[in-house]
């Protein structure tokens, strides 16, 4: 496993070097909208401080992270009238992980309705906003 790499994409972003549509933050973690989002509400929670995935995490900064899922989860759930609710988080290339500071993914998802595909394809910025904008109202 490689070290922690400080110029990650979303280490930028906690730096405030790069834009993102927050929807939560508290002392330890940060809720955004995924860029490339599956689903309407994808949204990704990171702990603030540094770790590249599950197997380095500090144990106190998985705890506050898994707080913070929870919290963004139920909100999402309720933002987007969802059924569920898929989370999803990566550890290592092999394992899907494309960057390298822990993150978990948060999906609404609805009964019948597959999951998108990940196209790698940035959507539009003005959806994106108004969909951080109906997590944070449901917080």
């Amino acid at each position: 496993m490689s070290a922690y790499d400080n110029d990650n994409i979303f280490a930028k972003i906690l730096r405030g070097e790069l834009p993102a549509n927050k929807v939560y933050e508290d002392e330890h973690s940060i809720a955004i909208m995924d860029v490339m989002p599956r689903v309407d509400g994808h949204c990704l929670v990171l702990p603030k401080n540094p770790s590249r995935n599950l197997f380095d995490i500090a144990p106190d900064d998985l705890c506050n992270l898994m707080l913070a899922v929870q919290k963004v989860m139920k909100a999402a759930k309720k933002a987007f009238k969802a059924d569920g609710i898929t989370i999803q988080q990566f550890n290592e290339p092999a394992a899907g992980q494309v960057v390298f500071h822990t993150h978990i993914h948060i999906l609404p998802r609805h009964e019948g309705k597959k999951l998108g595909p990940h196209t790698g394809e940035m959507a539009d910025a003005a959806l994106l906003a108004e969909h951080a904008k109906r997590i944070k109202a449901a917080l």
